[in-house]
């Protein structure tokens, strides 16, 4: 591979002739491989960091991470220390699989739903499914009003929220066994007035 940077001799002015990444990329570019195990050694954790940062999936990054090592093996000939810094070039390279990642499986995902909304086939009365669930909705939020507002809150934010009881005691100022009973009391009253088991 033909040698990268300027003309023979010059030194480009914004280059970083001590920064030992720079002379790692030249070498790799030629084809070192002993050079490049340095460069990855020196480069991968802060290259696998920022991109877990950018997919949190650790598996993913693990292979994002070496999808960017190979694009920086085959590319580094392409490296201008005239244009930057050679750490910056790396993360940029790492960062821009990460998003293409991000972005592939947001389309893969906007694709499957779309193909779910195109090909489901509707097997039941939908109008009446749901007019019979509005009305069952009113039911319960005219339940719901007949119970003590500690108990409301307390339901509301244990079975519509998602929290467990120990998050709806601190929620609520609440000891865990207080707001267990409010919770508990609340369905049995929920219960008694939509007269379910009845």
């Amino acid at each position: 591979m033909p040698e990268i940077g300027p003309a023979q001799g010059a030194s480009p002015p914004d280059a970083t002739p001590h920064d030992p990444l720079v002379e790692l990329l030249r070498r790799s570019a030629r084809g070192d491989e002993a050079a490049f195990a340095e460069l990855y050694d020196a480069t991968a954790p802060r290259l696998h960091g920022l991109v877990r940062r950018v997919l949190r999936d650790p598996a993913q990054a693990d292979e994002v991470t070496q999808e960017a090592f190979l694009e920086i093996w085959r590319t580094a000939a392409r490296f201008d220390p005239a244009r930057g810094r050679a750490l910056s070039w790396l993360m940029t390279i790492g960062h821009r699989k990460a998003v293409d990642r991000v972005r592939a499986a947001e389309a893969s995902s906007q694709r499957e739903h779309t193909y779910h909304q195109r090909n489901f086939e509707v097997e039941h009365d939908i109008t009446a499914e749901t007019a019979h669930d509005g009305l069952e909705a009113r039911r319960v939020r005219a339940a719901l009003n007949d119970l003590t507002d500690i108990q409301r809150q307390a339901l509301e934010l244990a079975y519509f929220g998602g929290y467990t009881h120990t998050e709806v005691a601190a929620l609520l100022d609440l000891p865990v066994g207080t707001a267990k009973t409010r919770i508990r009391d609340g369905l049995i009253r929920l219960r008694d007035t939509m007269g379910v088991g009845q």
